[in-house]
């Protein structure tokens, strides 16, 4: 069952958003809202020339989805599929078996659902679609918001780390790291 985002059938709606594989079209949009400093705080990087942005995103396509609502970007969402850690004799079982996410939210659209909207799909994307077993995200211990995103998907924190990030600010951040199996995903009610 092992598809690449490439094989999917492009768009991917839910009830108020449009789900699809990012274009180089796409960065002005995604350094519109990823250059506000509310935004990048908390991402790896913070972009501040929109040329030098650019680059940089024609290298990160093949794991950018952009969030659409009424057809005008409003997010984006990373999704990198990878073989999860195996050992020698059974390494072929764990390829592409599981998938990194995370996203970033213009803020004008946040406190409506949509971020977890959005991530609910990629959610069962993953499991329903790639055949991962297990989905991961990370993010700083301070960006409450994001790992409360993850706790209202059902994911479950499996680490907390102390000041195991460098933050652009010059201080060691805490860090954390929520997953959530596939065999959890299917048996989570609604």
């Amino acid at each position: 069952m092992i598809r690449t985002l490439a094989d999917l059938p492009w768009p991917v709606t839910t009830e108020r958003l449009s789900l699809r594989p990012a274009t180089i079209l796409d960065a002005a949009a995604a350094f519109g809202y990823r250059s506000l400093p509310e935004v990048g705080r908390w991402l790896t990087r913070l972009p501040d020339d929109l040329g030098a942005w650019q680059v940089g995103f024609a290298e990160r396509l093949p794991t950018a989805i952009m969030i659409e609502e009424s057809g005008d970007v409003i997010g984006d969402l990373f999704l990198r599929v990878q073989d999860a850690w195996a050992q020698y004799e059974v390494k072929d079982r764990a390829q592409a078996a599981e998938a990194e996410i995370g996203w970033a939210l213009h803020p004008r659209f946040a406190g409506r659902g949509y971020a977890t909207e959005a991530a609910r799909e990629l959610l069962r994307i993953c499991f329903d679609e790639l055949g991962v077993r297990r989905v991961f995200a990370t993010c700083f211990a301070a960006n409450e918001p994001s790992w409360r995103l993850m706790e209202r998907l059902g994911m479950r924190r499996e680490q907390y780390s102390v000041a195991d990030s460098l933050h652009r600010d010059g201080r060691w951040l805490d860090g954390t790291t929520y997953a959530l199996l596939a065999d959890e995903w299917r048996a989570a009610p609604g």
